[in-house]
């Protein structure tokens, strides 16, 4: 991953005046035949001691790069795979697909019979999952149901999980109730694997599907993710929406309030409505303030006990960030 100036440097590069070819004009596709997919395929399934004999997947590729090695890995480790856009030219690549656009997969399920469902975004990188009744499973709770898997098997260095602040508040409040830690980072997958190296923590992710496993990689790995739910479901004999159920997801809301300063959301007043907010949500909500980093707008997000105090308290919030940060 690289530190924030290097990226700051080609942001600013990218964003100067040069031509350039775009999208789909961009690289080339190649299907690798040779040894390194099936040795990588080899090393995924070899991360899992429970065999998926007997369990239908439903697998969205996004048309991206585990279009090849998605299927092959969870074949290998004996799942009946249902297979969905997996093929790329070029174009496709997450077109109302994969983990950004879960509704084919949610469909696939379904009519399939199939016990889960998994997609993967375009680099595979990311893993969301779909339960038997085409329900979404998100990245909080597949963080909820490994971190206890992992508890289980010893292997959750010092009982802690990391997430960033992005994560639902339910994620933390199942964790502590299970006796597990758990470590907020900042938003992007870089915080989380630079929170887990600082002090060698095992596991952790973001809502979005990242999900880190440092004893397998370095990264997030969608493939990986999804061989370890599958065999999560198949070792405890229990179906994903009764296993994901240990994340009970507060009512969130989220309000982009865009034409503001996003630079000055340290403002006194404003600080003084979030802790306000705060203290009338009290220990079952929370409040994040949260500039963008890609676009000029200020992200209000609250979660409550319910959806109507979660609505409320945050659009009365982005009406003082309007007030206060207006340009």
């Amino acid at each position: 991953k690289l530190d924030d100036d290097l990226e700051a440097a080609i942001e600013a590069r990218i964003g100067e005046d040069w031509e350039r070819p775009l999208g789909g004009d961009v690289g080339r596709i190649r299907v690798d035949t040779g040894s390194s997919g099936a040795s990588y395929v080899d090393h995924l399934v070899g991360t899992i001691d429970t065999p998926l004999a007997g369990l239908r997947i439903a697998v969205d590729c996004a048309n991206g790069a585990a279009s090849e090695v998605g299927p092959a890995a969870l074949r290998e480790a004996g799942a009946d795979v249902v297979v969905i856009n997996a093929s790329p030219d070029g174009r496709n690549i997450n077109e109302k697909c994969g983990s950004t656009h879960p509704e084919q997969l949610q469909a696939a399920v379904v009519a399939s019979g199939a016990a889960l469902g998994v997609a993967f975004d375009g680099d595979a990188d990311r893993c969301l999952a779909v339960d038997r009744f085409g329900v979404l499973v998100d990245g909080d709770q597949i963080m909820g149901v490994l971190a206890l898997a992992l508890r289980d098997r010893g292997e959750l260095v010092d009982d802690t999980l990391v997430t960033t602040v992005m994560s639902n508040l339910g994620l933390r409040l199942a964790m502590e109730a299970a006796g597990i830690a758990t470590v907020e980072t900042g938003v992007g997958d870089r915080y989380v694997l630079e929170a887990m190296r600082a002090s060698g923590y095992s596991l952790g992710g973001e809502q979005s599907g990242h999900i880190i496993m440092a004893k397998h990689a370095t990264t997030g790995d969608g493939v990986l993710t999804a061989l370890q739910l599958a065999a999560r479901v198949v070792a405890t004999g229990r179906p994903l929406d009764d296993l994901a159920g240990v994340v009970r997801r507060l009512p969130q809301t989220l309000v982009n309030v865009n034409g503001v300063d996003k630079a000055r959301t340290d403002d006194g007043p404003l600080a003084d409505a979030v802790k306000r907010a705060e203290q009338q949500l009290g220990a079952t909500g929370r409040v994040l303030l949260r500039p963008s980093g890609t676009e000029p707008l200020v992200r209000v997000m609250v979660e409550a006990a319910t959806q109507e105090d979660a609505d409320r308290v945050a659009h009365d919030l982005a009406d003082v960030v309007r007030d206060r940060l207006a340009l």
